[in-house]
């Protein structure tokens, strides 16, 4: 990714970091689902874009950071603590499973990674103990220094964004590393990146347990924003597809296309939503189809040919 867009994408997002300041808990609202989305796309870019493998494990990440970090804020761990250890597990974890599940490629990879969402459903719902089963789980209020609702959801929107910018600005670093480079390769041609001396396993594996230590994170958020979970709510297989369309939306490949294509997807989903409320699905469905199939290469190619205009007109 340019430093240009970088740098704009990041300048976006510390605009909206000015949202609390019009005092609305609808704006709140939409700003941290936002924020949240983009996590969600920016985190799948690394498996889905970098690597070339179509990982459908998001929903599995976020509900294990929901109901990891709900467990521990019942038996009464701080916030951040609970956001710290879900993330640590999780990436350890990830990078486990990734060992096994990346040896298959294509579909194949794409099935086994759905799979796993649906397994962390049923441990769910079978350890009725830890997690309430299907009863769902309540979550005490996180401290926030104030019971007012604006300071409650200013607090989740600022958490929300500042894990946004900090897995941007990661991801962005991964995309300019060795790391990086070494994905590239394995996207092109994992058998010759093999013969370069690229060690393919652990870069995989690193690339997917990045991929979902930042949405776990948010799945903690999540779960201590709106203090009520179940198993059908937060390993919805929906919260698998959106990112990766929210990615290719964007521009796939790029951490800014990502975020860009998030907040347009959300903005997209809102509208459809409160407007056409019995199908908003179908109607949302057709609205990003339409716009893959007159943007191929997602909002960033259409940022690129303005920017060519503007440079023959200038």
């Amino acid at each position: 990714m340019k430093r240009p867009l970088f740098f704009s994408a990041l300048a976006l997002m510390l605009v909206m970091g000015a949202l609390p300041l019009f005092d609305s808990p609808y704006a709140l609202r939409i700003g941290t689902f936002a924020c949240m989305y983009a996590i969600m796309s920016v985190s799948w870019t690394v498996i889905g874009g970098f690597a070339g493998y179509p990982s459908f494990a998001t929903a599995a990440f976020f509900g294990f950071g929901a109901y990891c970090g709900g467990v521990l804020l019942n038996k009464g761990w701080p916030l951040l603590g609970a956001v710290g250890a879900s993330g640590a597990l999780a990436f350890i974890a990830a990078m486990l499973l990734g060992i096994v599940l990346l040896r298959l490629r294509g579909h194949y990879f794409a099935i086994a990674s759905l799979a796993v969402a649906e397994v962390l459903r049923e441990l769910t719902n079978t350890a009725t103990d830890l997690t309430g089963g299907g009863m769902g789980l309540n979550i005490p209020l996180a401290v926030t220094g104030s019971n007012s609702v604006m300071a409650e959801a200013s607090f989740f929107f600022w958490a929300m964004w500042a894990l946004l910018i900090v897995s941007f600005v990661a991801i962005w670093r991964i995309q300019v590393s060795k790391l990086g480079f070494g994905l590239s390769c394995i996207k092109q041609n994992e058998a010759a990146a093999d013969m370069i001396g690229v060690n393919a396993t652990l870069y995989k594996s690193s690339a997917f347990a990045f991929s979902g230590v930042f949405v776990t994170m948010a799945g903690v958020l999540y779960a201590a924003w709106v203090h009520y979970i179940e198993p059908p709510d937060v390993f919805d297989v929906l919260l698998s597809v959106k990112p990766i369309v929210m990615a290719l939306l964007g521009g796939l490949g790029s951490p800014a296309g990502a975020v860009l294509g998030a907040f347009a997807f959300l903005a997209i989903e809102e509208v459809v939503w409160r407007n056409y409320l019995e199908i908003h699905s179908g109607v949302l469905g057709l609205l990003v189809v339409v716009l893959l199939l007159f943007l191929p290469n997602g909002l960033m190619s259409l940022v690129k040919r303005i920017r060519m205009i503007g440079a023959r007109h200038g």
